[in-house]
């Protein structure tokens, strides 16, 4: 099977879990938000639990929860980015935003649902190791990562000076670095292995991804990528780009995949498919 196929059938047995998730919910305009929001993206981070779980023997059951707890841990964050008192989007996917297409009082809740929603994907029966699991994702989404370094992305903007290439690597390691991080080492987390294979890989891949990112906001089609284009250039952000230019910002990710490949070495072939994750996220053009 190629990467394409297995990351959209790997997003696709994600979804199918989301979505039953959601129906033991009351109907309303929450669950319909909810939904919303769920549908139509890659999926790669769900991908990413998948594949290390099988790399650990995790059943496919338990891998499938913590796979939709990212998921929906990381819908609930582009909810929340999207806010006028955030990045104030009114694109996602291709479609409007959450407080477009409802309200902001909706979307905040669709928001805060989506979060307590991976938190009970975690702790359903059976799971492994779920206080351990909540735990890690607890600390991949709060005042130390990801919404860490939204904060330092919003001091970014009003700083005196751009921030330096170190400053940028940071700022992301923490805002989109660090579930990616929790995503890839679930696999060993859920078996009771050791973690630093993947997180390694994890660290490197997620620069790489932001990198690209950047990249994509730079030089990328606002109707491919199905948001707006060109938005740190307008807010006065620095980034990747801006630092090390369009070619060394394409070498740099580059190197990184190849980077994020090497340190799956201990898996030998049976990690091929987190190895073309790495590679898929430094070509992407969405």
């Amino acid at each position: 099977m190629t990467f394409a196929r297995r990351l959209t059938a790997a997003a696709a047995a994600v979804e199918v879990r989301l979505m039953a998730a959601l129906a033991e919910l009351p109907e309303s305009d929450l669950r319909a938000a909810m939904a919303y929001a769920l549908s139509g993206g890659k999926g790669l981070r769900g991908f990413l639990v998948l594949e290390s779980a099988a790399l650990h023997g995790v059943a496919r059951d338990h891998a499938l929860s913590a796979a939709a707890a990212i998921e929906a841990m990381h819908t609930f964050s582009l909810i929340h980015d999207d806010l006028p008192a955030m990045d104030d989007d009114d694109l996602r996917r291709g479609r409007p935003t959450v407080h477009v297409a409802w309200s902001e009082a909706v979307a905040i809740l669709a928001g805060d649902a989506l979060q307590s929603l991976a938190f009970e994907l975690l702790t359903l029966p059976g799971q492994p190791r779920p206080a351990e699991m909540v735990q890690a994702l607890a600390r991949a989404a709060g005042a130390s990562g990801m919404a860490y370094g939204q904060m330092l992305d919003i001091a970014a903007g009003s700083a005196a000076a751009p921030l330096d290439l170190d400053a940028i690597a940071r700022l992301q390691a923490a805002k989109t670095g660090a579930l990616f991080a929790w995503s890839a080492s679930a696999g060993p987390r859920m078996a009771g292995d050791d973690t630093a294979p993947l997180d390694a890989y994890a660290a490197a891949m997620g620069l790489a991804f932001q990198i690209a990112d950047d990249i994509l906001d730079c030089e990328g089609d606002a109707g491919r990528l199905g948001k707006r284009v060109q938005k740190d250039a307008a807010a006065g952000k620095a980034t990747f780009v801006s630092v090390l230019g369009l070619e060394g910002a394409r070498r740099r990710a580059r190197d990184l995949a190849e980077e994020a490949c090497a340190a799956l070495a201990p898996y030998g072939r049976d990690a091929a498919p987190l190895c073309d994750a790495a590679r898929f996220v430094v070509c992407r053009d969405k």
